[in-house]
């Protein structure tokens, strides 16, 4: 793995440790590489605002000790500005940690708060989503030392 900088906001280095990491799963598994692209796209296009799904991405790297992504997705996160309501992510960051710790066993209260800061049953499945395509990422990431 190739050292790179202390400092994260670097864009030059994130551009290089980004496309090592895809070399790395190219080389060694372009199933997994293609699976990861496909789902991404798909988490992409739910109804999931920007800074939610930079939420949802964050959490789950975070969780999962991706360096790389979570450099990558703070970067973005910065770029999109400030969020408009940040108890809104938070709730949405304390839902994600609840599916993951639960293995998606969310009881109806947990969902009702999601849904209390103007999220949908259909946002509340589109974070299983996020969290499918991220974790595949994050454990990809660290098997190949890419993160």
């Amino acid at each position: 793995m190739r050292p790179h900088s202390t400092d994260p906001s670097d864009p030059s280095d994130l551009s290089v440790r980004t496309a090592d990491a895809v070399a790395r799963l190219k080389e060694r598994a372009p199933q997994v590489l293609d699976a990861f692209l496909a789902l991404a796209g798909a988490f992409e296009a739910t109804g999931l605002d920007p800074h939610s799904r930079e939420t949802v991405i964050l959490t789950v790297a975070t969780r999962n000790q991706c360096r790389l992504c979570v450099d990558m997705h703070e970067a973005k996160l910065a770029a999109l500005g400030p969020a408009p309501a940040p108890e809104r992510l938070d709730a949405l960051r304390a839902f994600t940690l609840r599916v993951l710790a639960s293995s998606g066993a969310v009881d109806d209260a947990e969902v009702d708060a999601l849904l209390a800061h103007g999220y949908t049953r259909r946002n509340a499945l589109e974070v299983v989503l996020g969290i499918g395509a991220y974790t595949l990422s994050t454990f990809a990431n660290r098997m190949v030392r890419a993160a």
